[in-house]
């Protein structure tokens, strides 16, 4: 492996220590957005650009270094930018984060990583090989999966870059609605001193639709099955 391979990898690991030696990860709470939230509002309201463009680069950061903390992201940007706009955000940020995460594990790691996968890669392989796309818009719609997992699945098995970036896209849009609404109310709960849990948003009706969108994803696949085994 050449060293203009080894690159991206060595860059990656390198921001993660980082950001684990500096305890930056201790800001990727519930509790940091609660005691910080002043100052946060006060940042959005003077300058929304700058701050939905920070806010773009931090979720992009988070989701490329695969941080534990896209959940508290998405729910931080209904907090500071409302439903449509934190939605927005939050939907750019995770597929640029996303994406970053896919061309590096396509072109620094993939043949190290395909060959450890094991039995998690040959279970995503048949669907990747008979519709990535659709099968990726599942994977995404479903919150079942881990999401730095579906970001690296792809790019070991070979799915086209445009494909990866327009079924993200519009995969995580429902789940980030969702979360992004529940943040919008975080400051009543706040106020209130209320104990938040995710899974207050994860509702068993929220994920049976969820499951549903999914496998309404996976039809052409289906379809496409049944029409070969017919011939």
């Amino acid at each position: 492996m050449t060293l203009r391979r080894l690159l991206p990898l060595a860059i990656l690991a390198a921001l993660i220590a980082t950001v684990f030696a500096l305890g930056l990860d201790r800001y990727l709470t519930l509790d940091a957005l609660r005691d910080n939230r002043s100052a946060l509002l006060d940042i959005v309201k003077s300058n929304s650009v700058a701050a939905g463009a920070a806010f773009i680069a931090a979720y992009a950061a988070v989701v490329a270094l695969s941080l534990p903390g896209a959940t508290i992201m998405t729910l931080a940007g209904g907090f500071l930018f409302g439903v449509p706009l934190g939605a927005s955000l939050t939907v750019v940020g995770a597929t640029v984060g996303a994406t970053a995460l896919f061309l590096i594990a396509r072109s620094a790691f993939g043949d190290i990583l395909r060959r450890k996968a094991g039995p998690f890669l040959g279970r995503m392989a048949e669907g990747f090989e008979q519709n990535a796309f659709n099968y990726l818009l599942f994977l995404r719609l479903v919150p079942a999966f881990p999401f730095w997992a579906v970001n690296l699945a792809p790019a070991l098995l070979g799915m086209r870059l445009v494909p990866f970036i327009v079924a993200t896209g519009l995969g995580i849009i429902p789940g980030t609605v969702v979360f992004t609404a529940f943040g919008a109310g975080l400051g009543e709960i706040f106020d209130a001193g209320g104990e938040v849990s995710l899974k207050n948003v994860l509702s068993p009706p929220l994920l049976a639709g969820l499951v549903g969108l999914g496998f309404l994803a996976l039809l052409p696949i289906a379809v496409r099955r049944w029409r070969t085994k017919s011939h």
